[in-house]
């Protein structure tokens, strides 16, 4: 009987894929780089790969096209660079939802909202401008404000169950608020534009959807803030 030809093993590499895994990384800063600064209709992939200081190739390899390179760093950065970990199971997140004081679980939702604009307020900026001129980033600019809509009414719901809302404030109305409080449009407007600090947007977000959300028992004294150089 002949011998029977043995099947080959799959080849892994731990080199390889950390090679694989920097390059990517390379590839997707230079994107951010491009795209924040030049904006994204502008920034072609041959600039991409330039700026990288890759083959073209590779950029097409690693992501296919133009709106999968911003798609990905998308969701890299939102991620808190790890983007095999959906928010909704971050730590950070994750403590909100079982924090068990209201009013805390809300101005922990601010410091969540506040760090991660500074990671992703400029590239949120990107893809809302192109939204109307790609298909593709119209579609994720979609998915974008659901997610985060969603993500929203899961910690409306959890006050809800401590029966904490407003009387009258439906979960659907709550979300809404809590959702455009947060959202990167509202950061746009107060901090980039308006020139406020994030430690300001982030005391706001915290004020104001305790103001708005909470009962009155359910929300304690506000805070003092602490006054600016300016009013010192």
């Amino acid at each position: 009987m002949a011998d029977r030809v043995k099947a080959k093993r799959p080849y892994h590499s731990p080199r390889r894929r950390e090679q694989a895994a920097a390059t990517r990384r390379d590839i997707l800063e230079a994107a951010q780089r491009l795209f924040e600064r030049d904006g994204y209709p502008a920034t072609t992939m041959a600039a991409i790969a330039d700026e990288a200081r890759v083959a073209l190739k590779t950029v097409y390899l690693a992501f296919e096209t133009k709106s999968g390179v911003l798609r990905a760093l998308w969701n890299l950065r939102l991620r808190d660079d790890r983007d095999q970990l959906p928010v909704s199971e971050q730590r950070r997140y994750r403590e909100v939802l079982e924090e068990p004081d209201p009013e805390r679980q809300l101005r922990l939702n601010a410091r969540n909202s506040c760090e991660g604009k500074l990671r992703v307020a400029a590239l949120a900026e990107v893809i809302r401008s192109s939204a109307t001129l790609d298909p593709d980033i119209g579609a994720l600019w979609e998915r974008i404000n659901r997610e985060y809509h969603a993500n929203q009414r899961v910690i409306v719901e959890s006050l809800e169950n401590k029966g904490a809302l407003q009387r009258g404030l439906t979960i659907d109305r709550a979300t809404d608020i809590l959702w455009a409080l947060n959202h990167p449009d509202t950061w746009q407007l107060l901090v980039t534009r308006r020139g406020g600090t994030p430690e300001q947007y982030e005391q706001w977000v915290g004020d104001t959807s305790s103001a708005q959300l909470l009962s009155a028992r359910s929300a304690g004294p506000r805070p003092r803030r602490r006054p600016t150089q300016r009013e010192s």
